[in-house]
């Protein structure tokens, strides 16, 4: 896909300008999470990492971080979080590498040293029960996070070690494209997702790219049986965070796409995306912010303003879990309000409906992948191959900015009709400019009139320019401008 879609100063993010992508700064917040977690050298369990941590007691809502009143526990480390952390890690390590060596050094020693413990520790299980204030998430099936954890490891670091033991894993040859998809108790499928995409020597690696395949199509035949375009309910149950399951299957049937680039994957995965925003029983887009009738009282401490005015709602982006008709697992809003609902429309757009309607990162992630792949669909503009494009900052001040574009022809014919567009980092727009015709739609920037609207010759440069206003953080250059001619 196009890169510059989450390039530095695409997204508005604290770290806005520090040459890093702003995709990678975001997830580095839970990668050195995660880093937290490992137990340190010289303590028992050296280099596990703590399953979980949370209140003493469920955390009651609204509440904000800093008046949480409550002890907050860790718990003790498990072989699952171990792996996951060796996984997520080596990974981490293998995408910051361009960008921050040092900090893919650390997250490749922790990953290493995770693995090492995870060996020497292979069946410290987190139990199934757990004490007043989060959910167990136990797990004590980790044949798949050991899969996981190597596969990662492989790829980052290309060692036999580590290739030997996902040739040699039970799961390396069996489906694991399952009905539940992947989540966080069945892990393999990430492996396989990565094994297939990212470019490697693995001995019988195309088999691995038609098992990711073959497990896009069964979820892809399962998608065009539904008359909503669903690859999840066809038995008629809809569990807690149904719509992680929608989306993680479309990440597969994107994979698919990706690496075959046959037109039914891209097509599945955009169908599959209009029932998460709006295309269902409910007419209801589960993403805040999107679409006509959208969800916004998502289960959360603090973004609760269904309960206290003064706090906010769900950012925008933020996903539902979606419909749930197991009752067993309802809470006490569900329990009142959907007795006797059809399958796709047990939800309701409550704060108090943690079964119904809870945020979680992890589900967000996907919704986050398969959002980005439809964003890449879109097409971009065809750039000319004789127009090259400077972009210059030339002053800032804490407000705004001034900016020089350069437009020169580099080829040996006139460019008529030359009309540039890129997009805006966020937090930047345009106040007023010369020489040129701009129209800003949201980010997004159209110039018109380039070179007073005359053909460009071959070797003349066209210059104009903005002055263009900024938050606080420094103005920086888009990451990319799209240069057509007639």
């Amino acid at each position: 896909g196009d890169t510059g879609r989450l390039a530095d100063g695409s997204m508005r993010i604290p770290e806005h300008g520090d040459g890093v992508p702003d995709v990678l700064d975001e997830a580095r917040w839970e990668v050195e999470f995660l880093m937290s977690m490992q137990v340190p050298a010289g303590e028992e369990l050296a280099g596990m990492a703590h399953h979980k941590i949370h209140d003493e007691h469920w955390t009651g809502l609204p509440l904000l971080p800093a008046d949480d009143p409550q002890a907050r526990y860790l718990y003790p480390p498990s072989t699952a979080a171990t792996l996951n952390l060796a996984a997520a890690a080596a990974q981490a390590s293998r995408l910051f590498e361009p960008y921050d060596p040092d900090f893919a050094a650390r997250a490749l020693e922790a990953a290493e040293t995770a693995w090492a413990a995870a060996l020497a520790h292979p069946d410290v299980y987190a139990p199934d029960t757990s004490p007043d204030g989060g959910g167990p998430y136990g797990d004590s099936k980790v044949e798949d996070e050991f899969y996981w954890a190597a596969a990662e490891l492989f790829l980052t670091t290309g060692e036999k070690t580590y290739e030997d033991f996902v040739l040699d894993s039970k799961l390396h040859d069996a489906d694991v494209f399952t009905a539940g998809g992947f989540w966080w108790g069945e892990v393999a499928q990430l492996a396989k997702l990565d094994l297939a995409l990212v470019p490697n020597a693995l001995p019988g690696r195309d088999e691995v790219v038609a098992q990711v395949v073959a497990g896009a199509d069964h979820y892809l035949a399962e998608q065009d049986a539904s008359p909503w375009d669903l690859g999840n309910g066809a038995n008629g149950v809809f569990d807690w965070g149904s719509n992680s399951v929608v989306l993680n299957r479309l990440v597969v049937i994107g994979t698919a796409f990706d690496l075959t680039g046959e037109s039914q994957y891209r097509d599945g995965v955009i169908s599959g995306l209009d029932y998460i925003l709006g295309r269902n029983a409910l007419g209801n887009s589960y993403v805040t912010g999107y679409g006509s009738h959208f969800s916004e009282n998502q289960h959360s401490r603090w973004y609760a303003h269904q309960l206290d005015p003064s706090l906010p709602n769900p950012p925008a982006g933020t996903l539902s879990g979606g419909p749930n008709s197991v009752a067993s697992t309802w809470d006490p809003v569900a329990q009142r309000w959907l007795t006797d609902c059809a399958p796709q429309r047990c939800y309701i757009d409550d704060i108090g409906s943690w079964s119904t309607n809870e945020l979680t990162v992890n589900w967000n992630a996907s919704l986050a992948q398969v959002a980005n792949f439809a964003a890449d669909q879109s097409g971009g503009v065809r750039t000319a191959p004789s127009c090259d494009v400077e972009y210059r900052i030339n002053g800032q001040w804490p407000s705004g900015f001034n900016a020089q574009i350069l437009v020169t022809n580099t080829g040996t014919v006139p460019l008529e009709d030359i009309t540039l567009t890129w997009t805006l980092p966020t937090g930047q727009s345009i106040v007023n400019s010369w020489s040129v015709q701009l129209d800003q739609e949201g980010q997004v920037v159209t110039a018109t009139d380039v070179a007073g609207g005359l053909a460009l010759k071959p070797g003349r440069t066209f210059t104009f320019g903005f002055i263009g206003a900024k938050d606080g953080r420094p103005a920086i250059a888009p990451s990319w401008v799209g240069c057509t001619a007639g």
